[in-house]
């Protein structure tokens, strides 16, 4: 069997005993990868170090190409042996040799990249199928991963076993860990020859400030590569039936930031530009934006659509119009995380008229 660096691991290795030959750089992934997976991992750094009998109750040995010039291994147990049975060179056809003797299953695995970098991955809306091949492949040979509330957190032991999982979320209001923080951080960690993986959520150059991480990056010398994220810009909005264009409807989309409330020239050409306006982080303002939008010109019976917590078990849409969209969020106790559509494309929703009924009917009250 040969597999390559960071392929995902599907043996299962519950009770198996591997046996990891290779520099302490180039193996130190791999032996993430095979613990998370339940093994016994045996390790050796050098070839010199191997003996038969390290092959005793070995499952599957994995050789990881690489110079032996790392010293001793700082994590895990080096196996050694003192009995003068010793293999000179370079080279690791020995236990390659002692393995087919004894039949037990070799692989071999090219040496993962060491030194210091970064990756920033865009988590999508937050769920982990969703996340891209190559995200779940940067994040399986991560050593650090910094990650936030909207991406898809919930299952990173699994998905970077053994790494080091540091919370740096922010929640409306709350930034326990300031961005700048998060940079010096992310860059330590780097100088420290680990691979940091900076997990967001939706893609990070939408209003994710992976543009001032890489700047950061770069300007420290830490080389740092991108892994772009389904936005939740459009993610959302589809998960609740609503496409952000629609022949004859909308030929054109804006996304818009509702941290901070638009100027009225913003306003003004938001309104005129037509199409879809599409809100991220867009509760909090809500009340500014319609109120806005209204007076640029923009309907009050222009559709609106706000999607909680899309793709979560959690997720709800609430259907109004952008006369009512401050109440109607109001009576549907509207949250964060939540999208915001405004435009006619939102009438694409199957519940549509039944929702925005519902809405707008004030509560019963017994008496």
């Amino acid at each position: 069997m040969t597999t390559s660096a960071g392929t995902e691991l599907t043996l299962d290795c519950a009770g198996l005993t591997v046996l990891i030959a290779g520099t302490t750089a180039a193996a130190r992934r791999t032996v993430r990868r095979y613990s998370a997976g339940g093994a016994t991992v045996r390790r050796i750094a050098a070839p010199e170090q191997f003996h038969p009998r390290l092959l005793d109750a070995v499952s599957l040995a994995v050789v990881v190409d690489g110079p032996s010039t790392d010293g001793p291994f700082t994590d895990g147990t080096l196996i050694r042996h003192d009995d003068g049975g010793s293999v000179s060179g370079d080279s690791w056809a020995p236990l390659r040799e002692a393995c087919r003797e004894r039949r037990i299953l070799t692989s071999s695995e090219e040496p993962a990249a060491v030194g210091g970098r970064v990756t920033l991955i865009g988590g999508g809306p937050g769920v982990e199928d969703l996340l891209t091949v190559r995200a779940k492949q940067a994040l399986r040979e991560a050593d650090v991963v910094l990650y936030d509330r909207l991406g898809p957190y919930r299952t990173l032991a699994q998905l970077a076993p053994g790494a080091e999982l540091i919370d740096v979320g922010k929640t409306p209001g709350h930034h326990p860990v300031s961005q700048t923080d998060i940079e010096k951080l992310m860059v330590a960690k780097a100088r420290e020859g680990h691979h940091v993986v900076r997990l967001k959520g939706g893609d990070p150059f939408v209003f994710g400030r992976g543009g001032e991480e890489v700047n950061t990056c770069t300007a420290e010398g830490i080389p740092v590569t991108t892994v772009p994220g389904i936005s939740s810009s459009i993610a959302v909005p589809a998960a609740a039936g609503i496409p952000v264009t629609y022949r004859g409807v909308a030929h054109a989309f804006t996304v818009i930031s509702g941290h901070q409330p638009l100027t009225e020239q913003e306003l003004e050409a938001l309104a005129k530009l037509g199409g879809t306006i599409v809100v991220l982080m867009g509760i909090g303002t809500l009340p500014q934006l319609t109120s806005g939008l209204r007076r640029a010109g923009l309907a009050s019976t222009v559709p609106v659509a706000i999607v909680e917590k899309g793709y979560s078990p959690e997720q709800r849409t609430t259907v109004t119009n952008l006369g009512e969209a401050v109440t109607a969020a109001g009576l549907a106790r509207c949250t964060s995380p939540a999208v915001v559509v405004i435009g006619e494309v939102v009438r694409q929703h199957r519940d549509f008229s039944s929702t925005l009924e519902q809405v707008l009917t004030p509560p019963m009250v017994a008496s």
